[in-house]
């Protein structure tokens, strides 16, 4: 889970409240403040020919599990452009997830969406100072929940974080993303370890950048905590 994305370099791994996945207490976002909390270390996907034969290794991690979902396959049956509907209190956010480039990110968050393990969930951390980040993916709301496995890495070296961008949150360790992800409204300085898969639309960057005035509870730190307009996910979709 992404630790919370510290309004630092240091708040990489998704700042301790960002945590995606694991035990956590903190998950990293993009910056240490909340990351997922698993702490163990999955072997990188090994990759056929096609997205469609990549073999995917989900390590349990019973800790994180805060809903109980199935594993996602151990094959990735994704490809290509994956669209996904993300229908939120503040509006739809319209993404795309690129199967093609991230297999076993995208092969997991296809197979929560379907088990709807994100309807009906917070967005529980928000980041306004240096880092500019909503986070989302705990059912529990809390920053250390997660799906009950950890998924592999899929870096490429040269991740950016422009607005837009859709990533996995960690604990700052190798392999500890799970359920919780990121998204970035604004120009985020990160280091390359925080899986890319996938992007949202210029339009629903604004939903969130709107969000990101009304500023937050100041929970986790200055400019860091939950966002003082309420941002719960409704329902994920794929298709």
């Amino acid at each position: 889970m992404l630790t919370r994305i510290a309004a630092a370099a240091a708040a990489l791994v998704l700042l301790p409240t960002l945590a995606a996945c694991g035990g956590d207490s903190s998950s990293s976002t993009a910056a240490d403040s909340g990351a997922s909390t698993g702490t163990s270390t999955p072997a990188s996907p090994s990759t056929s020919s096609s997205a469609s034969s990549t073999s995917c290794d989900y390590p349990a991690d019973s800790q994180s599990a805060t809903r109980q979902v199935d594993p996602p396959p151990a094959t990735a049956d994704v490809q290509g452009d994956v669209p996904v509907t993300m229908k939120t209190s503040i509006g739809t956010l319209d993404a795309t997830l690129d199967a093609d480039k991230t297999p076993c990110t995208v092969n997991s968050f296809v197979s929560l969406a379907k088990q709807g393990f994100f309807d009906k969930t917070p967005c529980h951390r928000l980041t306004t100072s240096q880092i500019f980040v909503l986070q989302c993916g705990d059912p529990s709301g809390t920053g250390t929940g997660g799906p009950g496995y950890t998924i592999p890495d899929e870096l490429s070296g040269t991740e950016t974080y422009g607005p837009g961008t859709l990533a996995m949150a960690n604990t700052g360790q190798p392999g500890t993303g799970g359920s919780q992800f990121f998204i970035v409204y604004q120009d985020t300085g990160l280091p390359a370890q925080y899986t890319v898969f996938g992007h949202i639309s210029p339009a629903s960057v604004k939903l969130i950048a709107n969000i990101a005035k009304k500023g937050t509870d100041n929970a986790f730190g200055q400019g860091d905590g939950h966002p003082k307009v309420p941002v719960n996910l409704t329902q994920v979709s794929v298709g």
